[in-house]
């Protein structure tokens, strides 16, 4: 079938489940060769295939409202619903979204990036129809991994509670991005083996209100004999508990038995679990196998053979040299350990926890209780080192602010993808912890220029005992400069003068500091003389080396890959306001809305944060100058 001739969902109500099967192997097909151009999330999308078909089969979108938690798993449900033709510019500047977008199609009715907030989603919508007396189906569509989330154990609280008309598929995948872990996943591994429970009660009830008036007793007993059954029947009655009718296991790639369940579902009055099982990769082998996670979400990769397409790097990655030199110093210190909210491969910890198994800790999709957990283990003198990407510690703002920083407790955040992350687009930037963490007291913020600095501070971070202290890293690779082979201590709240200046000075850090270099050497050339400053403690500010700055009367130009709203540049401003200097500061950094995808540096040419964007600040807040010879 031509995939890129689909407008909307609607062709599928004539298919029948023969016809359904070959337009499987077309999506399968079709993904397998895009994505092997463009990368993006694979493994997820060719599980959830003939469970997305079905669904647009059986309902009716927009009308029926499907909501895509994580929302990595929507290819499918894009190609069906008209947008099989912009897969070509998947994740690219301007094109298709990797995520649900309500701007991109009406069908699109949550957007998503992070995981556990379908079900919340999915009660509001079902709350508002049952208000306005409306008539429609609500199915949030959510993972194994993401049901670990405590937003969404919140969310079937309430559902259950409130005896809520809603249909929930658990896409139980048996993986997140990584393996799951946790007592919630045992629970779902029993179910998969308990065989099925679903009709049987009801059925039984039936015949119960059969047999002739020969016993009151027998009636009044018809309930009680219902729920012994369903204890024989499943191993593990969660859900039940909860005020869900729980049906399944059902084969999530096959049409019959999708198609059986869904209709018995549509039937059921008050909440719903319908609990599918499915491949993560399916009809890929290479994603198929996978059994860490490395085909969850990739780059360019070669159809025949599996093998991706990289460019050879000439430097660590970040979160390796980050999580090696953890690893190198918790040799020398027992009391170190690493934590995970369920991203070990992509904190590349898995040298940690094969060297530190004992000590090393993934706590699932929970950043709260990891941050928590890291908390507690601090009380006890234990050195923690919580690995978390920038964008989802977000979900721990409040655990950082009551649990680590108020009891001043020593926890080493290592925020990873700090700064814009590129593909994956506005929920997942990394370019608000700035402006949340700076503000809370005890704690530290720093972020290196480069790999050498960042051992040196991650060494720093661990020798540290006054309080919580974090370092922000991006995504991808180092510059390959030299490394020291001795760790030393960085002074807190110090920083250091790449190039000296005399006509105006720039305030930097990370990685917007070859871009402020560069700019200056620019200068330099049309006769102006810029300082460059590498400001790699964001919070406590180097005070001394800011009043001499103020004092000689400099104009400043704060940079910084974050939101300008709250962030250093703002710390800058309220420095210089509160000791009543009154020098031209400028900032540049991003600016007060979401980035959306694309590659970091068109992002930041559309921003305005380039070497030219630059020195054209610099010119303007700097007194004209004559060329030098």
């Amino acid at each position: 079938m031509d995939l890129q001739s689909i407008k909307d969902p609607s062709f599928l109500k004539k298919m029948n489940n023969e016809e359904l099967e070959a337009l499987s192997a077309d999506v399968r097909k079709f993904l397998v060769e895009k994505l092997s151009i463009t990368g993006g999330h694979i493994g997820p999308n060719l599980g959830v295939v003939e469970l997305t078909i079905a669904l647009h089969k059986e309902f009716n979108s927009p009308k029926d409202k499907i909501l895509w938690d994580v929302g990595h798993q929507s290819y499918v449900h894009k190609i069906l619903t008209g947008r099989a033709g912009e897969f070509d510019t998947l994740k690219k500047f301007k094109g298709l979204c990797g995520f649900p977008k309500m701007a991109e199609s009406e069908h699109d009715v949550w957007e998503t990036g992070h995981s556990s907030t379908s079900l919340s989603g999915a009660m509001g919508m079902a709350a508002a129809r049952d208000l306005k007396k409306e008539n429609n189906y609500v199915l949030p569509v959510i993972g194994d991994g993401a049901l670990t989330g405590g937003m969404a154990l919140e969310a079937l609280n309430h559902i259950g509670s409130a005896k809520t008309d809603m249909i929930v598929i658990l896409n139980d995948n048996e993986m997140s991005i990584a393996p799951n872990v946790g007592a919630l996943h045992t629970v779902l591994g029993r179910l998969r083996t308990a065989g099925k429970y679903n009709w049987v009660k009801d059925e039984l009830e039936y015949l119960l209100k059969r047999i002739p008036a020969v016993g009151g007793k027998v009636a009044a007993t018809a309930e009680r004999i219902k729920d012994s059954l369903k204890y024989l029947l499943v191993s593990g009655i969660f859900f039940e508990e909860l005020g869900f009718t729980y049906l399944g296991p059902v084969d999530g790639h096959n049409y019959e038995e999708l198609f059986e369940n869904f209709r018995y579902a549509k039937k059921t009055k008050g909440p719903v679990l319908l609990h599918v099982i499915t491949k993560k990769g399916k009809g890929y082998t290479p994603a198929e196998t996978d059994k860490i996670g490395t085909w969850h979400g990739t780059g360019p990769y070669k159809v025949e053979t599996g093998a991706f397409v990289k460019t050879p790097a000439s430097a660590p990655a970040w979160s390796s040299l980050v999580s090696e030199t953890v690893r190198r110093l918790a040799r020398e210190d027992e009391r170190i350990v690493a934590i995970t909210p369920a991203m070990p491969v992509g904190s590349k910890l898995e040298g940690f926890a094969s060297e530190f198994p004992e000590r090393m800790y993934d706590v699932g999709i929970a950043e709260q209780h990891a941050a928590t957990f890291a908390a507690g283990m601090a009380t006890q003198n234990m050195k923690p080192f919580l690995a978390i990407y920038s964008t989802f510690l977000q979900r721990a703002y409040d655990q950082v602010v009551h649990d680590i920083c108020r009891q001043n407790l020593n926890v080493f955040i290592g925020i990873d993808r700090a700064g814009l992350v590129g593909a994956d687009g506005e929920t997942h930037q990394g370019v608000f912890d700035i402006a949340f963490m700076r503000h809370i007291p005890n704690m530290v913020l720093m972020m290196p220029k480069d790999e050498n600095e960042g051992q040196h501070m991650v060494n720093t971070a661990l020798k540290y005992d006054d309080g919580p202290i974090a370092m922000r890293f991006p995504r991808g690779n180092g510059w390959g400069v030299p490394m020291d082979e001795d760790l030393k201590q960085i002074p807190i709240g110090t920083w250091d003068v790449l190039k000296e200046g005399t006509d105006a000075v720039i305030l930097t850090f990370g990685t917007t500091i070859p871009m402020a270099l560069e700019a200056a050497e620019i200068l330099q050339k049309q006769g102006y003389s810029i300082k460059v400053v590498n400001a790699r403690f964001i919070k406590p500010l180097d005070e001394k080396m800011l009043h001499e700055l103020f004092s000689a009367k400099l104009p400043v130009l704060t940079i910084e890959e974050a939101v300008l709203q709250g962030g250093f540049g703002s710390y800058v401003l309220e420095f210089a306001h509160d000791h009543g200097y009154q020098n031209i500061i400028d900032r540049m950094g991003i600016p007060d809305h979401f980035i959306e995808h694309g590659s970091v540096e068109r992002l930041l040419e559309e921003i305005g944060m380039t070497t030219e964007d630059t020195v054209a600040k610099l010119k303007s807040i700097t007194p004209k100058k004559q060329k030098r010879a």
